[in-house]
């Protein structure tokens, strides 16, 4: 599809080259370098004329392509112990579930697949904690009944929109910046 170069680029016209992106890298047709660059100036981008050259030379990829995961993923801990750390590609949908065990979730090397993404934290007699990247903006909806819900909001910074939903129960729910706080080993 064509557009006129100088038309306004929408969050759908960013995320479709993100898709690209993302397959780009998933595909090793791009190094994670190349893909951080690219990904960079998709979002900064104010026309659709500055987004073509971004995937000139990669194949396209029809929306009954995209992955799935890049639209909705779960990560399920059950009695154990589950981390997810460095590079590696989030969803805009990502839901937390942990019953009696420990979810560690490092999002500031993860690859983001859109300006806005949703994680749904759901815990029972768990833990569950949550780094964002520094320049993240992150909105807190979810809930917790005779636990710890901690959750370090926005930021100035004209990064992604990380919102937090879900809910918890006897659990600790921690979303951060730093990892002083906790242990990502």
């Amino acid at each position: 599809m064509i557009h006129d170069p100088d038309q306004r680029a929408s969050d759908a016209d960013r995320d479709r080259v993100a898709a690209v992106l993302s397959e780009g890298l998933a595909t090793g047709r791009l190094t994670s370098v190349e893909h951080a660059d690219r990904l960079d100036v998709a979002y900064a981008a104010k026309t659709v004329g500055e987004l073509v050259p971004l995937t000139r030379d990669l194949p396209e990829v029809s929306a009954s392509n995209v992955p799935a995961a890049i639209e909705q993923q779960v990560i399920d801990s059950k009695f154990s112990k589950i981390v997810r750390k460095g590079r590696w590609v989030a969803s805009r949908n990502t839901r937390l579930s942990a019953r009696f065990g420990a979810l560690i979730i490092d999002l500031s090397d993860a690859v983001l697949p859109g300006r806005e993404i949703t994680i749904e934290t759901n815990a029972w007699f768990s833990k569950v904690i949550v780094r964002v990247p520094d320049n993240a903006h992150v909105i807190d909806e979810g809930a917790s009944i005779f636990g710890k819900r901690n959750v370090t909001g926005g930021s100035q910074a004209d990064g992604p929109l990380i919102r937090v939903t879900g809910s918890s129960k006897f659990s600790k729910v921690i979303v951060s910046r730093g990892k002083d706080d906790w242990n990502l080993h």
